[in-house]
């Protein structure tokens, strides 16, 4: 542990000018007193590591001294590539690897280029998780993600439905989906699967890794995959129909309320528009419930035709809220002003 610390002043101290001992202390997420007590080892270790004193002092090394530990481990050249997610790598348990790496780079810069990752990262930030959600750390993702990095297989518990169900995976990718993390995993073949599935980390209840690792299928290629398990489960989804009628601020915010994808294709078969402007759609959705969640952003730029239990529903909202702003609509005035507007759009 101290070694690894001793490595990373050093490091610390090869990106930089020179650093007080609050800094090195804030960075190493030890005490100044350590801080002293570990720049007196390095120089006695042969390192050069000066200390000046004062308001402006710190520590430096002197005569451009340069270490040769900045060779990269395969987990830190591994967790570099993803230090532009500094949240999956946190919840993944690589924050160290990527650190180290991190530094490893600097230090092979050239002094005028140490400062390029502070300024990308003042220029660039992935911010993986939905808006007004608070994201979940799976307990078991470092589990999972330390067989994925190893390629070891696991035995996993996992809820499905009320029931819960173990199977051995040969775990291969880890997708960070809308601040949900999940798991792309074959089967173990050694248990007569062989097919690659998907799972929500957050519904594991127990994950056991082995030492046994697996031989990858070199044909895999985890976003195409995930792109298309994404796609497939989007459409199959989809097991209903209405069919409504939208004005032209309707249509444009159509593809706000529903699978961007499915309201184009939708509103490609589209007739010419009513004497109104409006237009009539068939829509897929995912049932009778979720459309008129959906359907409700697009307020009065949409008119239900049918099911006919959805319209009505519809009709019975536009009341209530007639009501409530004291237009005081009777239920048969409302009834004839959809009457109408069906007759219109039909």
């Amino acid at each position: 542990m101290r070694a690894a610390r001793l490595i990373k002043m050093v490091l610390l101290l090869q990106s930089r000018p020179a650093m007080t001992a609050a800094e090195l202390a804030e960075e190493l997420e030890v005490s100044e007193r350590t801080v002293t007590r570990d720049a007196q080892a390095l120089s006695e270790a042969g390192v050069p590591v000066y200390a000046e004193r004062g308001r402006a002092g710190g520590y430096r090394l002197i005569g451009g001294y340069r270490t040769r530990l900045t060779g990269l481990a395969r987990g830190e050249a591994e967790a570099l590539f993803l230090s532009g997610v500094p949240g999956a790598l946190r919840e993944m348990g690589l924050e160290d690897a990527a650190s180290a790496a991190r530094l490893k780079v600097s230090a092979a810069l050239l002094p005028s280029l140490r400062d390029a990752s502070r300024t990308a990262a003042q220029r660039f930030h992935l911010d993986a998780p939905n808006w007004f959600q608070e994201p979940r750390t799976p307990e078991l993702l470092p589990a999972v993600a330390d067989a994925v990095w190893d390629d070891r297989t696991v035995t996993a518990r996992y809820r499905r439905g009320e029931d819960e169900v173990a199977r051995e995976l040969e775990p291969y990718g880890l997708v960070l989906k809308a601040g949900v993390w999940y798991l792309c995993a074959r089967v173990a073949r050694a248990a007569g699967g062989g097919a690659f599935r998907v799972y929500r980390i957050d519904r594991f209840t127990a994950v056991d890794a082995g030492e046994e690792r697996f031989a990858r299928d070199d044909d895999f290629d985890l976003p195409t995959f995930w792109a298309e398990r994404a796609e497939q489960f989007a459409r199959s989804i989809l097991r209903a129909e209405v069919v409504v009628r939208l004005s032209a601020e309707g249509v444009r915010g159509l593809a706000y309320v529903l699978d961007a994808r499915s309201a184009q294709e939708a509103l490609e078969d589209v007739a010419a528009p009513d004497a109104d402007g409006w237009v009539t759609v068939t829509l897929p959705v995912e049932s009778e419930e979720v459309a008129h969640t959906q359907l409700r952003g697009l307020g009065p730029e949409v008119e239900v035709l049918a099911p006919e239990a959805l319209r009505e529903r519809f009709a019975r909202e536009a009341r209530r809220l007639a009501g409530l702003y004291g237009y005081g609509a009777s239920g048969d005035e409302m009834d004839g002003m959809y009457g109408d507007a069906h007759q219109a759009g039909t």
